[in-house]
Formats: structure tokens, C-alpha cells, sequence
């Protein structure tokens, strides 16, 4: 840079457009080196290295800093700063957006409880969509993990409503993208709670080993404390173990489960997103009857029943067609497949999903060989044979 290219800096007369090229040329090199893009080494059109030992020459002390305090540069500076902030401050959701759409979340979580699966998909793809639009835009960082809980419990209930319908690949991918939302969002409650509602996949439809593995990861990320996402680990744990022929690793996490959730503070019942008292008792009643404990399994089987509200989805069926597998422990197999029949029969038929659908083949599957040609096991299997419709 000459004298004049200066003193027109100095006075401000100088584009503010040439600022970089300047740079460049008062420095007699590439823009690499300023972490910026373009080339000004003389009579070339590229950067070239420098050689080993080379010397740059450099401006004056002086000269550099009267360069770089020249009010054009200056103004410049300031310029790109207010851009900056304007980007961390710019926003497409309104705290009024993101009001709505809890609210809009919170209302699918209470009537998922009783809406059938199959309706609830499109109204939990029709929020996800919204959701995801504002999440695809530059949000505060604050707003951006609001967002991505949103997602992480939508995809959740998207999961669960698949896997109630028999959809297992679809189901196992939606589970996956809930739990890389709830990952992004950075909460271990959270992510502990993805990963527990994740193991009722396989806990249903296999590997029992995954449905361990996950609830496992869930209990260690939960770190002991008192909360219900705590409780629900254990539990579903327990259960699972259980069906693995785990006694004593099983007791140990029903006893776990209990003590977690008796600490834990009080949450809503009317709520498919909380683990209120029944759904505990639920997933203890598993874990008693696969265990063969008999008188513990009706036990909480009566006590959960009783909790339920009349308006509900299939919990009280799984639990009587466990009552009915306790029948099985106990050698009286006609009266366990006709609780099981009546258990599945009672169940709306929009609700009457796959799920149920296994669980009642479940009864049949623990009896004895023989007993499996009994006239009311093949009756039973009959039954779930039959197309939902003719029932």
C-alpha cells in the first residue's frame, strides 16, 4: 500500500468493499493467512508456499495500526459485530409459537392414553411437522433444546403407537430418531426416559436381552436419584429380567423400583408421559409372574385394576391376560384361556391391536406341550386367529 492508497484509508474516502483487499496487499500475501479466501502474492493467481527461512516484509509498526484503527476498518468491525448479534438474536419462534405448541403436546400426551394408535399417528405427525419446521430454522440455543424435547417425546409416542400397530422396523427407527433428539437436547432425565420407553419394543416383541440392556442404560444414566423416569428404569428392568430367568437380579430391581418411586415426587396420572403408581404396579405384576410369584402378581395385578380410570387404553387387558398366565402357574388352564378370551374380546376393537395380539399368544405359549391341545388352548388360538372384523 503507497502513501495515497493510505491517506485515502485514513480519511475515510476508500470503498469499504476494497477493505480486504487491502488487507492483503499491505500485508504482500494470500488471504490464507487471514483466514479469509483470495490470493495476492505478486504476479500470480494462486497462493504459493512460502520457502523454508523465507521473509515476508511487513508495514511499519505504525503503519499497521494506523491502518488497522482507520475509521473505515473500524466501521467495518462494528458492522460485522451488530450482523453477528443480530443472527444469535433472530429468531422464527415466538414465545407465544412455543406456548402453543406445549400446550399441543401436553394435550396428545393426555388423550394418547385412550385415543386408539392408529388415530394418533396423524395427529402426532401433524404437531411433529410443526415442530420441525421451526427446529429447521436458526433458533437461540435455548429454544433450539425446547425444540428438540418436543421431538424427542413426539417420536417417542410416534414409536410406541407403531409398535402397538405391529409396525416393529418402523418402530425401532422412530425410537432411534427420539432418542437422537433427546441426545440433542442434552437432558439426562430425558434421554434416561427415551431409552426405558425404548425397551418395550424388545420387551414385547424381542430380544429380551435388549429390553434388559436398554432399561439398564436408562437406570445408570438416571444415577439413583428419586424420580419417576428412575423408578420406570428399574422396573422395566425387573420385568425383563425376569422373563430372562434372572431371579435374583430381577428382586433387585423390583426392590429398587419401589424404593425409587416411594422417594420420588408425586407426578399426574392422566399423562402418557408420567409413571404413575398403576403403570409401576403394571410392570411389577410382569416381573411377579414371569417369576412365578404368584400371590405377589394378583396382588398388584387387583391393586393396579383399581386405579384405572374408566376412559383408558389396553393396560387393564395386559394386566388380566398376566392374571390369566398366574392361572397357568397354578395348573388351571381352561379358566386361564377364558380370562384370556374375555381380557381380549373386551378391548375395543380399534384398540385391539398387535400387541395385545402377542401378548394373549403368550398364555398359550408358557402351558405345558400337552396342555396346549386342550380343547380351550386351541380355542384360544382360534380366536386370535380370526380377523378383527369377525370377532
Amino acid at each position: 500500500m503507497d502513501e495515497d492508497q493510505f491517506a485515502a484509508w485514513e480519511k475515510g474516502r476508500m470503498p469499504r468493499g476494497k477493505t480486504l483487499d487491502l488487507l492483503c496487499r499491505l500485508y504482500e500475501t494470500d488471504t490464507q493467512g487471514l483466514g479469509l479466501a483470495g490470493s495476492y502474492h505478486p504476479n500470480m493467481s494462486v497462493p504459493t508456499p512460502v520457502a523454508s527461512g523465507a521473509t515476508t516484509s511487513r508495514p511499519a509498526a505504525g503503519t499497521l495500526a494506523a491502518f488497522a484503527t482507520a475509521e473505515p476498518v473500524i466501521e467495518a468491525v462494528e458492522t460485522y459485530r451488530r450482523a453477528l448479534d443480530s443472527t444469535l438474536a433472530s429468531t422464527t419462534a415466538s414465545a407465544t409459537q412455543l406456548e402453543v405448541l406445549d400446550e399441543q403436546v401436553m394435550d396428545l400426551r393426555q388423550v394418547y392414553i385412550f385415543a386408539p394408535p392408529a388415530e394418533m399417528l396423524l395427529r402426532l405427525l401433524g404437531t411433529l411437522e410443526e415442530v420441525r419446521l421451526l427446529s429447521g430454522e436458526r433458533q437461540p440455543a435455548a429454544v433450539q433444546v425446547r425444540l428438540s424435547e418436543m421431538i424427542a417425546v413426539l417420536a417417542t409416542l410416534v414409536a410406541d403407537a407403531l409398535m402397538k400397530l405391529g409396525r416393529l422396523d418402523q418402530a425401532r427407527m422412530w425410537y432411534g430418531t427420539a432418542r437422537a433428539a433427546a441426545d440433542d437436547a442434552g437432558g439426562i432425565e430425558l434421554r434416561s426416559r427415551i431409552r426405558v420407553q425404548a425397551a418395550m419394543l424388545p420387551y414385547y416383541y424381542g430380544p429380551l436381552e435388549r429390553a434388559a440392556s436398554l432399561a439398564k442404560d436408562a437406570r445408570l444414566l438416571n444415577r439413583g436419584r428419586a424420580t419417576s423416569t428412575g423408578a420406570f428404569a428399574a422396573a422395566a428392568e425387573a420385568r425383563a429380567l425376569a422373563r430372562l430367568g434372572d431371579v435374583e437380579g430381577a428382586r433387585t430391581a423390583v426392590r429398587q423400583a419401589i424404593e425409587l418411586f416411594d422417594h420420588a415426587p408425586a407426578g399426574p396420572a392422566d399423562d402418557a408421559w408420567a409413571f404413575p403408581r398403576r403403570r409401576l404396579l403394571l410392570y411389577l405384576s410382569g416381573a411377579f409372574t414371569a417369576l412365578g410369584e404368584v400371590r405377589e402378581a394378583l396382588r398388584v395385578q387387583q391393586e393396579a385394576l383399581a386405579l384405572y380410570p374408566d376412559r383408558t387404553g389396553i393396560d387393564p387387558a395386559l394386566l388380566r391376560l398376566e392374571e390369566a398366565m398366574c392361572l397357568v402357574h397354578q395348573r388351571n388352564p381352561s379358566e386361564a384361556c377364558e380370562l384370556a378370551s374375555s381380557a381380549y374380546l373386551a378391548v375395543p376393537e380399534e384398540l385391539r391391536t398387535e400387541i395385545l395380539g402377542v401378548r394373549t399368544k403368550e398364555v398359550i405359549r408358557i402351558m405345558p406341550a400337552r396342555v396346549r391341545e386342550t380343547r380351550a388352548a386351541r380355542q384360544l388360538g382360534e380366536l386370535l386367529a380370526l380377523p378383527t372384523g369377525r370377532m
